[in-house]
């Protein structure tokens, strides 16, 4: 029993709910409220489970149903539910004994899902923390001015505000400290560009900023997993931003009425954050249905591999465009950048893929037996939303009752630890038989 807990598979996801469970308690106290009485059972376990799996969903407004008390919760499950469980207690351990054991650094392989060699776990870690706080740090200090100078909030309130959505921009979550989000500053540049890019460095990933910054900055020299990742970050973030631009242009309930400056800011912020992030400065339960359905792809895609955001990761997906291409062009051997991709890459990616798709089907079947309410398009948003790890929302959360919410708690926890789980699984129970049976071919297509 002790050695099938200790299996990384297992403990990454016993983590994540133990996390889980604490915030829950910590928010169910009274003065996480803003007001008189606590707050339900349910409010609280979804808030914590939001905030550990960096979603940013809520069925409540949480700029004003909670306390600065229940606020600062927020930021910290946030935070540490970007970080990771494994990484940050392997990175605590790096800080006390300056030593990683086997075991500690296989746990935190778990939680990358990175190539990396076990030696360079260790400045995984403490590049990772940097990177974290450093860019946390400028988001903030940028939103913090910005917000003291031209919005004459208090100097006290600015820096707050601004150090909760830098954790929430480099996290990939979306939590706001005001009832209607991001609307309010749809056009200014200073408050938008640095949420949007905080989201960009938070959802690429710590292996390829590992490479980038400590091995080689020569696009050249790069791993396939990191031309993967960055090629593929750059060509989604052009995809979002045009369909957004293109199909919403017009659209008096999004970028209609915005003049062509801020249009383009607006679509480049919309394209660009819901890849994972939960940040709007525009409706989306007001977008067309075709850009709409743009958007649940990307959400579903996510971002970078051991990154702070969701889906089924780029990787993945770009890995399977290769497959499907070399396959429809008769090449044996799936190459990238002439590397060749092991058959076992290929399965795992296609497994990955097809969980991700078989979770959303079902999470959308389940949802909208349980909101009668709901149509098939917002709550295909909704689902792939909390897949994904995004918190974008039509505003089918705030409905829901209770089963409801339960079905997206699952849906995040599957989002945020699923992939880790099974690549984990995946990896670990790799067996090589003695024999292999005869080959057939059933007809395929």
């Amino acid at each position: 029993m002790r050695r099938t807990l200790q299996h990384p598979a297992r403990i990454v996801p016993l983590a994540f709910l133990g996390a889980i469970a604490l915030g829950t308690v910590l928010l169910m106290l009274p003065v996480s409220r803003e007001g008189a009485g606590a707050p339900s059972f349910m409010t609280a376990l979804f808030t914590s489970a939001s905030a550990i799996c960096t979603t940013g969903m809520s069925p409540v407004d949480a700029a004003t149903y909670w306390s600065d008390f229940g606020h600062v919760m927020i930021a910290l499950l946030t935070q540490v539910g970007g970080y990771g469980i494994a990484t940050m207690a392997t990175l605590l351990g790096l800080l006390v004994s300056q030593r990683l054991g086997l075991r500690s650094r296989l746990m935190t392989r778990v939680e990358t899902s990175s190539s990396l060699a076990l030696g360079d776990i260790r400045g995984v870690l403490v590049l990772a923390a940097v990177v974290m706080f450093a860019s946390e740090a400028v988001i903030a200090t940028i939103l913090a001015l910005r917000l003291w100078l031209t919005y004459d909030v208090p100097l006290g309130s600015a820096i707050w505000e601004g150090s909760f959505n830098a954790i929430q921009a480099f996290n990939n979550s979306g939590f706001s400290l005001r009832s209607d989000g991001l609307f309010g500053f749809v056009g200014d540049w200073w408050i938008c560009v640095p949420l949007t890019l905080g989201v960009i460095v938070g959802g690429i990933g710590v292996p390829v900023l590992y490479e980038i910054l400590r091995q080689t900055r020569r696009p050249s020299a790069w791993s396939t997993h990191t031309r993967l990742t960055v090629w593929g970050s750059l060509a989604l973030l052009v995809v979002g931003f045009g369909a957004v631009l293109a199909f919403e242009w017009g659209n008096p309930g999004t970028l209609g009425p915005l003049g062509v400056v801020e249009k383009v800011l607006a679509a480049f912020v919309q394209g660009t954050i819901p890849r994972s992030g939960g940040f709007n400065t525009v409706s989306y339960g007001a977008m067309d249905a075709d850009t709409s359905a743009i958007i649940t792809g990307l959400m579903f895609i996510g971002g970078g591999s051991a990154s702070t955001a969701g889906g089924i990761k780029v990787t993945t997906f770009f890995l399977l465009a290769y497959v499907i291409w070399n396959e429809v062009r008769g090449e044996r051997d799936v190459v990238v950048g002439r590397r060749r991709i092991a058959e076992s890459t290929q399965r795992q990616a296609t497994t990955v893929a097809l969980l991700g798709v078989a979770t959303v089907a079902s999470g959308t079947l389940v949802l909208l037996a349980l909101s009668p309410s709901a149509t098939l398009d917002k709550a295909l948003f909704e689902v792939a939303s909390a897949f994904s790890t995004a918190g974008l929302t039509t505003g089918l959360t705030a409905t829901l009752d209770t089963p409801g919410q339960l079905a997206l708690i699952v849906l995040m926890f599957i989002g945020r630890v699923g992939p880790i789980a099974v690549a984990a699984a995946l990896a670990l129970n790799t067996r090589h038989r003695l024999y292999r049976y005869p080959e057939e071919r059933p007809i395929v297509g």
